[in-house]
């Protein structure tokens, strides 16, 4: 993960637990995705439409998102993606294991070199 600025790269597998978080408060487009994950991180976290879309399509393959095709706010048709029942069981566990390592990965950094 590098930094320029306020802005941060995500580490590799972050991506699709940012988007199944988002997607877990209902229906939603791709676009507006991208504009949930920007504000929520205050601008630190900008998703480029070339790693978001192969992401959804990649949630969608695996069957943790469905999609169905609506109108946006625009009034233009979008692809809205929500997250199925394996989808919510996925995000839960993901969850988890991210809380776990990073609450282990602080004790290692907050740590100290005694006893080594």
């Amino acid at each position: 993960m590098k930094k320029t600025d306020d802005r941060f790269d995500l580490p590799q597998g972050t991506l699709d637990l940012l988007i199944m978080r988002v997607v877990a408060f209902g229906p939603i487009h791709g676009y507006a995705i991208a504009q949930r994950i920007q504000q929520i991180s205050r601008d630190a976290l900008q998703v480029q439409q070339g790693s978001l879309y192969p992401a959804l399509h990649r949630l969608e393959y695996k069957k943790l998102l469905s999609s169905r095709w609506k109108p946006s706010e625009t009034g233009r048709e979008a692809k809205f993606y929500e997250l199925t029942s394996k989808g919510r069981t996925h995000l839960t566990v993901e969850t988890e294991n991210w809380t776990r390592l990073t609450d282990l990965v602080s004790l290692i950094l907050e740590g100290t070199l005694e006893g080594i």
